[in-house]
């Protein structure tokens, strides 16, 4: 297998507490500590991660896995974590990007970005909201500024992301600033649904927020601000009940104008697992929360112009009791068999076997990244499809 570098943490911005991020150029020294967090709620789906980064709000950084830093202009793909908004982060062993790197000849970039109320706490004259999706707007911009010195063409680059980080990518797609920063996207088990919040809502439970902290929060200890931030998931559970909406989202950006623009020609990939709603009991059925919206979605960008891939992946590892669920695929594309230890969805399927269908699968989206056409032979006769909707 190829040689892979892998590089970082690299610092792309830096940025005071609820203010946009500040660009950083070049190679800059970097803390390597992700956003304060809680627990995930999926620990008992995924099983905690292995690798502990530190937590501090110096954490807009990013790791890049490349194949040699030399000038192969080599496709880019960027890469957006889940977590509901409220935890993950991209230099966690399981976003390890080695494999793709090496198999597809590619540049992957994982990203860290702004978390929980740090990240999408809306509140008149604290936080304007949104922090984390500027934070990944500024990274893109980084990576189009320097990826070359690392051995990717900025002029291909490929955003990907999964759950919440799929919405972002729907998000970055009204933002006029993203215009040119992507030609490629893909999309994986994103639940539209939930994407947003209307200013005025999202202002009222920012006040819950304030209200459960007490004091100021630009000057509040994070321990105060994560348990502010759980008192807040409690009280719009109460209020939404629904149990899978997150408490801190992004707050609605639709600019129809520059989604039609941005999306003209680009080239989206996605896709949900048969199974994503059993990592959320209690919440509505898989095709309510993701197939449909998705469905839409796709009608959206076709109208404006874009083309449009779409899969659905049933693979149920065997003595897994969650079936093709939520974040199922992510072992398949990212991380090694050290993050992926003892992962309950994998259930008692041997690393060889998840690593084999892994190989196919990312021969798929690294042909994707690299040419925007979908090629499933690779994974034919795999617990997958595709439909090609162009």
């Amino acid at each position: 297998m190829t040689t892979i570098v892998r590089t970082g943490p690299i610092r792309y911005a830096t940025a005071a507490r609820f203010a946009p991020p500040v660009a950083v150029s070049g190679q800059a020294p970097s803390s390597g500590e992700i956003s304060p967090q809680p627990p995930s709620r999926l620990d008992r789906v995924m099983g905690p991660p292995h690798d502990r980064p530190p937590q501090g709000e110096d954490c807009l950084n990013l790791t890049i896995s490349t194949p040699g830093l030399d000038a192969g202009r080599r496709p880019v793909l960027v890469w957006l974590h889940g977590g509901g908004f409220s935890s993950g982060g991209g230099l966690l062993d399981w976003y390890d990007g080695g494999a793709l790197a090496a198999e597809g000849d590619l540049v992957v970039v994982g990203v860290n970005y702004r978390l929980g109320a740090l990240g999408y706490l809306y509140l008149d004259g604290v936080s304007p909201g949104n922090l984390g999706l500027a934070d990944q707007l500024e990274a893109l911009r980084w990576v189009r500024a320097n990826i070359a010195a690392y051995g990717g063409d900025p002029d291909n680059v490929t955003v990907a992301g999964q759950s919440a980080g799929g919405i972002s990518i729907r998000l970055l797609m009204d933002l006029p600033e993203a215009r040119g920063l992507f030609r490629r996207a893909i999309l994986q088990s994103a639940p539209l649904g939930l994407a947003t919040r209307p200013r005025g809502q999202a202002d009222k439970l920012g006040q819950v927020f304030a209200d459960a902290l007490g004091t100021d929060p630009r000057t509040a200890g994070i321990t105060e601000i994560l348990a502010a931030q759980r008192e807040t998931a409690l009280t719009n559970l109460r209020l939404s009940g629904d149990p899978m909406a997150p408490a801190f989202v992004p707050v609605d950006t639709t600019d129809r104008m520059s989604f039609v623009d941005n999306v003209r020609g680009l080239d989206v990939l996605y896709g949900w697992n048969a199974d994503d709603m059993t990592a959320f009991p209690g919440a509505a059925g898989t095709d309510e929360v993701y197939a449909g919206p998705l469905a839409d979605f796709a009608d959206r960008l076709r109208g404006a112009g874009a083309g449009v891939w779409s899969y659905r992946l049933d693979w149920r590892p065997e003595g897994s009791e969650f079936g093709a669920t939520h974040c199922v695929e992510l072992p398949l594309l990212l991380g090694t068999r050290q993050a992926w230890r003892e992962s309950p969805m994998l259930g008692e399927v041997p690393w060889a076997e998840v690593d084999a269908f892994g190989t196919a699968l990312r021969a798929v989206w690294a042909t994707f990244a690299r040419s925007g056409t979908l090629d499933p032979a690779p994974v034919a006769g795999r617990p997958i499809t595709f439909a090609g909707l162009r």
